[in-house]
């Protein structure tokens, strides 16, 4: 459904520089690109640049396989990519904006075009659960 979406915010402690930088290295991916406790990424690649694309592979007993393509990428403030998976819509974006603040950096993920409510709100858990591990890579 084109009208649905979901916006996750956390704050991270570090500059929008390094939580910028994690996004487009694979090896920093392969880190945090996995939402669940039981979940890793076998193999993460990206080639960062806009029309450049990037592939997860998620293993949760069973392989599952993300990609995209960069859209838009503003150093240290913004990415727009596209997200590719088995339980994925098509044409499904996600923008991430980064803003320094007293705190540490404000992350804002959004994600648009769900198949479902319920789709939605599994993406929602997802990456809740990824944003957590990042925040966790800078404790």
């Amino acid at each position: 459904m084109d009208d649905l979406s979901l916006t996750v915010r956390r704050t991270i402690n570090a500059s929008p520089e390094k939580i910028f930088n994690a996004w487009l290295d694979p090896v920093m991916m392969a880190k945090f690109m996995s939402p669940g406790p039981n979940m890793h990424v076998r193999e993460a690649r990206s080639d960062a640049r806009v029309g450049g694309t990037f592939f997860v592979m998620m293993v949760d007993g069973k392989d599952i396989p993300h990609s995209g393509t960069y859209h838009a990428i503003t150093p240290y403030s913004r990415l727009v990519f596209s997200w590719e998976s088995p339980y994925s819509f098509p044409d499904t974006t996600v923008e991430i904006t980064l803003t320094p603040g007293p705190d540490g950096t404000e992350v804002v993920l959004t994600q648009v075009k769900f198949a479902s409510e319920q789709s939605r709100d599994s993406h929602l858990g997802g990456w809740t659960g990824i944003l957590a591990k990042l925040d966790a890579l800078f404790a």
